[in-house]
């Protein structure tokens, strides 16, 4: 079985990542990119599955001991795990160096004390477990080969293959090193270069080290701000700049719930708010790198903007289920890909235009077609913003006039006017400064109830959403309005858990609610964090400050979160890590630092 989510460590070279376990299994892996097929399923299924397990010696079909304690090595993303035995101590190093060539993934084992006996089990299966590849020696080297795909294992410790898997038994005493890379590559290919463990752990923590030290924010939550900075900077790939939503597919939101979705994809919501933190924690280039990946991906065909797109930006991501995976902890199905690529979600016009005004607000070199882009967005807003849709949290069931998407319609068409006041583009303003007027009275009409003084989910209805919280966050209402502290008042009241934190909407258990679904879910962590950040807006900063240190507490040992809370199992889970979780998160450090509102 596969450990807690909250069990896991992500490593990745900024094209794909790996998930590693206390007791050192890497359980998952996609090779060469996030979105490729894993070669190490394990944690959607059985070790049957695919999975690399590295630590003390074990039992035959057993796993090593969970680690006696890790961290990452400084701020970096080179993992450092150290087992205290009866016969000695042991520490493994586990990375992925930043690509240069052929995708890798390092480990190395150094004696610390005593005589320790190790086993690595690597058991390679492509396709998502579902392909048991042909498994031999080249030169000395062991590579397995499938179709298109081939993994090459390098390591100076004797290997032998047993039960479809490659074993390698030895034992490690102090200064001894024994180092394992496996590297990918087209099948067609020749094989790859000989690796260099050493220099390669070198180069990635010098990578680290030079960019961390372009972060500008060095509040009291330094720490937990520049962890989550790394993990965006981990989701982000490289050749493209576009960001992922998370490195997994299919990590439940509920334990055996069915609310599984793959989230290797670029969501512009997400992205979005991922360039905003970046943006103003002083890292300017990947932001560009961002503004030009969406350039790209909408290129052409901005009255037809996805909600999300590949990595590369592809438009296709057709969703479909993996029934030889019995998912994680059995929630099934396991999912691939992604159905809803092609709703309609008016908020992401909001989001992408929030992020366009804020690169030029913070003097990222200007870009004629990002605001021609601008302009075209605003157009088809014109004609659609007063339509019903599938909202932010993507809902399967029927479509509705969801208070956030017309927020943030309002958001697109203000952040536009501005850009055309401040002479970097020309528009029909005073037809947009009533367009924007328009939404306005909208909402406020519609979308609010005066008996309850709380906005609601969607017109005419009395359920509640936490995306309520962004109104003033947004600059839709200022946070003073009775209007803002009474939904802020009534989400507390009606979306919180007993431990304080917030649910994005009423689930309906068994039954379906208003997203389609049955089952529930846990506390959605960006949502807690922004009731923390209107907290702050509103004048309870202890309050705020209360919750976003509970909120902090919930990260696992290495500064990680997933996508949501279940307080009822006291355990993280969706999937991980979490852009969504991560963002919210630096957002709500530089809030609460700005007011001052910290504990010494």
């Amino acid at each position: 079985m596969a450990g807690r989510i909250e069990d896991y460590a992500l490593i990745g070279d900024m094209q794909t990542a790996a998930l590693v376990c206390r007791d050192g299994t890497v359980d998952w892996l996609c090779l060469p990119r996030f979105d490729s097929h894993a070669i190490f399923a394990g944690l959607l299924g059985t070790e049957d599955h695919g999975f690399w397990r590295l630590g003390p010696a074990y039992a035959a079909g057993g796993r090593p001991p969970a680690a006696t304690r890790r961290e990452y090595r400084g701020d970096s993303l080179v993992l450092v795990s150290e087992w205290d035995t009866p016969r000695g101590t042991v520490r493994v190093t586990d990375f992925m160096p930043p690509r240069d060539g052929a995708p890798q993934l390092t480990r190395i084992v150094e004696g610390l004390s005593g005589r320790v006996p190790m086993r690595s089990a690597l058991r390679m299966r492509f396709s998502y477990g579902r392909i048991v590849p042909w498994v031999h020696k080249v030169d000395g080297r062991t590579v397995a080969v499938a179709g298109p795909d081939s993994v090459w294992l390098d390591t100076d410790a004797d290997t032998y293959g047993k039960d479809l898997t490659t074993y390698s038994d030895f034992t490690v005493s102090p200064g001894e090193k024994f180092a394992f890379t496996v590297q990918w590559q087209p099948s067609h290919k020749e094989q790859p270069a000989l690796p260099d463990p050493d220099g390669a752990l070198d180069a990635t923590l010098e990578f680290w080290r030079e960019w961390v030290e372009h972060c500008t924010y060095h509040g009291p939550y330094r720490e937990a701000v520049v962890r989550s900075l790394i993990t965006l900077k981990a989701l982000t790939y490289a050749p493209t700049g576009g960001i992922v939503a998370a490195p997994t597919t299919s990590l439940p939101e509920e334990i055996g719930g069915v609310r599984n979705w793959d989230y290797r994809y670029t969501w512009l919501r997400d992205a979005a708010i991922t360039l905003s933190s970046l943006l103003r924690t002083g890292y300017r280039e990947e932001a560009r790198a961002w503004r030009e990946w969406l350039l790209r991906a909408v290129a052409g065909d901005p009255e037809n903007l996805q909600i999300m797109y590949g990595i590369a930006g592809e438009r296709e991501l057709g969703e479909a289920e993996l029934d030889w995976l019995p998912g994680y902890e059995n929630s099934a199905p396991v999912r691939v890909g992604n159905g809803a690529a092609h709703q309609l979600q008016l908020d992401v016009y909001g989001e992408v235009t929030e992020a366009l005004h804020l690169a030029h607000m913070t003097g990222l070199a200007r870009n004629d077609y990002a605001s021609i882009l601008q302009l075209k967005l605003i157009r088809y807003l014109e004609d659609h913003w007063d339509e019903p849709d599938e909202g932010i949290w993507e809902v399967r069931g029927p479509r509705r006039h969801f208070v956030h998407s017309k927020v943030m319609a309002w958001v697109a068409v203000d952040r536009t006017i501005k850009l055309i006041e401040s002479g970097d583009a020309d528009g029909p303003l005073e037809k947009w400064r009533d367009l924007r007027d328009d939404i306005h009275r909208d909402v406020c009409e519609k979308g609010y109830d005066k008996e309850r003084n709380t906005f609601t989910q969607s017109y005419g209805s009395k359920e509640l959403d936490a995306s309520l919280l962004l109104i003033p966050q947004m600059g839709f209402l200022p946070p003073d309005d009775k209007r803002v502290i009474g939904t802020i008042e009534a989400i507390q009241r009606e979306l919180s858990t007993t431990d304080g934190f917030i649910l994005r909407y009423p689930t309906d258990g068994e039954d379906e609610g208003v997203d389609g679904l049955p089952g529930d879910e846990g506390a959605f962590l960006a949502c807690s964090f922004w009731m923390a950040d209107d907290l702050a807006m509103i004048g309870r900063v202890d309050e705020a400050r209360t919750l976003f240190e509970k909120l902090l507490a919930l990260r696992n040992d290495l500064g990680l979160l997933a996508e949501e809370w279940d307080p009822r199992l006291q355990r993280q889970v969706g999937n991980f890590p979490q852009a969504f979780s991560h963002v919210p998160l630096i957002d709500t450090a530089l809030r609460l630092t700005a007011s001052g509102a910290y504990g010494g």
